[in-house]
C-alpha cells in the first residue's frame, strides 16, 4: 500500500514510513508541489496510491468521486511531523483495513 502526502504534510514522513508503507511518496517527490487537488487526486488514482492530507479538499473529493483512490484525511490540527508520525504508526492495521476494504473511501484520523 503506497501513500502520497499532501504539500501540508512534510517530506520527511517518506522516509520514516518507509517500512511500514513501502513505496509512499510525497507530491514534491513527483512534481505536484502546485498541482490542483484534482491533479493530484488524476495521479494517485492512475498511479495506486492512497492520498493522505490534512486538506479537507480531498474529504470533499472523496465523497464526489469515491474510490479509487482513497484518502486519509488525519484531523490533527497544527501537529508536529513527529506527532503525525505516531499517528500513522499507530494506525498502520487500521488503514490497512479501510485500504483493503471496497467500500469506503474516506478514512479520518483524528488526535489521539
Amino acid at each position: 500500500m503506497k501513500l502520497l502526502f499532501d504539500q501540508n504534510l512534510s517530506r520527511r514522513l517518506v522516509e520514516h514510513l518507509r517500512e511500514a508503507f513501502p513505496g509512499s511518496g510525497h507530491v514534491t517527490t513527483f512534481q505536484l508541489e502546485s498541482a490542483t487537488d484534482e491533479a493530484i487526486w488524476e495521479y494517485a488514482k492512475e498511479h495506486g496510491y492512497v492520498i493522505v492530507s490534512k486538506d479537507s479538499d480531498f474529504r470533499q473529493l472523496a465523497f464526489l468521486y469515491g474510490p479509487p483512490p482513497k484518502v486519509v484525511w488525519l484531523r490533527i490540527g497544527n501537529a508536529s511531523t513527529a506527532d503525525v508520525l505516531g499517528l500513522l504508526l499507530d494506525s498502520v492495521e487500521v488503514i490497512e483495513a479501510f485500504v483493503a476494504g471496497d467500500e469506503e473511501s474516506l478514512l479520518v484520523l483524528p488526535a489521539s
